[in-house]
């Protein structure tokens, strides 16, 4: 059996995440530094104190959380635990894959942060404030969420933008649309369907200016093969080429991020712990629903490292 480590997307950040890592270790301290002078601004600042409303722009959230997970793995290597020696396979939640791709060697931290920089403002842009929104449907499965979607357009954009795990189906499109899915998700027997509190409707049609920003900065970006296999977002497949990841990076902006078929893929490949490298715990809790059978250990602080020793059978 393997170890697979996997990195968390927006939702996870918190005012304060990763200064305790910065603090005990010059690695990851000097990550922090790396993605400051990529930005050519102290984002480190703001990641460690705040204030919140900085931190959660789009365009600040998605490079501070890569640089959270690449710290928390400096982190493990500074104890003797690297991706190369003790993971098979790397995954990332949406943004989390450009930090997957950063730790399996794919991207350097400066090209992440500054590919993240890009999509996060290029997001944030396709769509004008008020006109979108993202709504969670719980209780659904995947196949009935994509339906309640579907009813709920008209004429409108309205798709299944995540598939996190399952009974847990984000959609994603125009507002109103949205709102529709909402109403018609309580009427198919949802649990609980409501609105997020995003600031734009990620992961749709929507996002095709975004998709096409990224097309341009990627087309520029160095991409090597990572030294263990990623599963995709938009694939749910393991892959090693450069080319292949540069389209799915690509396409996955405007598509389904498919958490829960990449989690029960890598346990089909023999995955049977993961660790959960960066902020917040919120991938460990999916995985726990996904593959309920499987260890699972999240690391954020330093603090954790004993049980990621014991988890890995290092202890």
């Amino acid at each position: 059996m393997s170890n697979a480590f996997v990195f968390p997307g927006q939702g996870s950040q918190a005012i304060g995440m990763g200064k305790a890592l910065a603090d005990h270790y010059a690695a990851a301290r000097a990550v922090f530094e790396e993605v400051d002078d990529a930005l050519g601004e102290k984002l480190s600042d703001i990641v460690f104190n705040g204030p919140e409303d900085q931190l959660t722009l789009t365009a600040n959230t998605q490079p501070a959380l890569m640089a959270v997970s690449l710290a928390a793995l400096r982190a493990l290597e500074a104890e003797g635990i690297t991706i190369k020696q003790h993971a098979s396979f790397v995954a990332g939640h949406s943004l989390g894959e450009y930090s997957a791709l950063a730790a399996a060697g794919a991207l350097s931290v400066t090209d992440a942060a500054r590919l993240l920089r890009t999509r996060g403002n290029a997001m944030q842009k396709a769509v004008p404030v008020g006109e979108g929104a993202m709504a969670a449907l719980l209780g659904l499965d995947f196949e009935t969420a994509v339906a309640v979607a579907k009813e709920a357009a008209q004429g409108d954009v309205c798709e299944a933008a995540n598939d996190n795990a399952p009974g847990q189906v984000v959609v994603s499109g125009a507002k109103l649309a949205v709102i529709r899915a909402v109403d018609i998700a309580k009427g198919k027997g949802a649990k609980r369907a409501m609105l997020l509190n995003v600031s734009a409707p990620f992961h749709c049609r929507l996002m095709q200016p975004a998709a096409e920003a990224m097309a341009e900065a990627l087309a520029a970006a160095t991409i090597n093969a990572p030294i263990v296999p990623i599963f995709a977002n938009v694939t749910a497949a393991q892959t090693s080429d450069p080319e292949a990841i540069r389209k799915q990076l690509v396409a996955q902006v405007t598509g389904t991020v498919r958490w829960r078929e990449s989690v029960s893929a890598m346990a089909g490949a023999g995955v049977d712990k993961f660790v959960e490298v960066g902020a917040g715990k919120v991938l460990s809790g999916l995985i726990r629903r996904i593959a309920p059978g499987e260890g699972v250990i999240d690391f954020g602080k330093p603090t954790d490292i004993a049980d990621v020793k014991a988890l890995l059978g290092l202890a």
